[in-house]
């Protein structure tokens, strides 16, 4: 396929990735009534790790033995951070989850302060008092106290920041695709330890096929289709134009989470929302795609 019609195909597969991952929101949700946890996730994890091994089949001449180690240590954050954000999806609204799990992005720049010692700028300054007021009027309740879900997302929100910070520190030098496999193949290993230590293997819901069909979409279209479809969209796009696609996934979630699961919606939650929204955009483009008209 030529590079004209990559740059073509980009956009639309960063678009359809955010699309599949906001419709994931509800149907966790509502997979969580089915499958605990770990479990859940040590699935589809597995299965993620298996379909984009063979998908990246050639790439495997590339392994060397540090493959290890690097997937590992991102895997773990990674399992971490999905693990929080699912048992706070127990507990909240798969709109608000949505939205709170995308804080991620203004807390990354921190992080990476914390780590590399690279300063925020004002734009991501900004970005934070954006998200600090949107979280406050999505999370607070009359009483200003946060729900154990909201608090559980927000902390989720924490741990997928490291996780991207994690992965910039490993993954140099290194094929991201085939990292990815070692990633999924760790946080797929973790939650199945975890499941069995803590949990109740769920062997009368895997034979039921209201499981199996949510399961078997998580599994194919959001964990590998939609991670293939990111990959190659943000080769052949513009970071600042990919990022604000991709941050759509949020908006997806509300979306389809009111469509389908019946969230209820108030006038504070979309102010909420749409400052977090800015937010995220503020972080990951610098409304560097406005100066372009200027």
């Amino acid at each position: 396929m030529t590079s004209e019609r990559m740059k073509h195909l980009a956009k639309p597969m960063l678009f359809a990735a955010a699309l599949i991952w906001g419709t994931s929101f509800f149907i966790m949700k509502n997979t969580l009534d089915l499958l605990p946890v770990l479990y859940l996730l040590a699935i589809r994890f597995t299965a993620g790790a298996v379909l984009l091994a063979l998908v990246c089949r050639k790439k495997w001449k590339l392994f060397t033995p540090d493959y290890l180690w690097r997937g590992a240590v991102i895997g773990g954050f990674l399992c971490l951070a999905y693990s929080i954000q699912t048992y706070g999806l127990a507990l909240t609204t798969p709109s608000k989850n949505a939205f709170l799990t995308s804080v991620y992005c203004v807390l990354v720049p921190f992080l990476t302060w914390a780590v590399i010692h690279k300063k925020p700028d004002r734009y991501n300054i900004l970005a934070a008092l954006l998200c600090v007021t949107g979280v406050g009027m999505v999370s607070l309740t009359d009483e200003f106290s946060v729900n154990t879900g909201d608090g559980l997302t927000l902390l989720c929100a924490l741990f997928f920041a490291a996780h991207i910070v994690a992965v910039a520190k490993v993954s140099p030098g290194k094929d991201v695709t085939l990292l990815t496999v070692f990633q999924f193949a760790f946080a797929a290993g973790y939650a199945w330890v975890g499941g069995l230590l803590t949990e109740e293997f769920p062997a009368a819901a895997l034979r039921d096929p209201a499981c199996l069909l949510p399961l078997a979409y998580l599994c194919v279209m959001a964990t590998t289709v939609a991670l293939l479809f990111q990959n190659v969209g943000m080769v052949w796009s513009d970071p600042a134009s990919g990022s604000v696609i991709l941050s759509l996934e949020s908006v997806f979630g509300v979306l389809f989470s009111v469509i389908c699961y019946g969230d209820p919606v108030t006038l504070r939650l979309i102010l909420g929302f749409a400052l977090i929204f800015v937010a995220v955009v503020c972080s990951e483009t610098k409304f560097s795609f406005l100066r372009k008209f200027t």
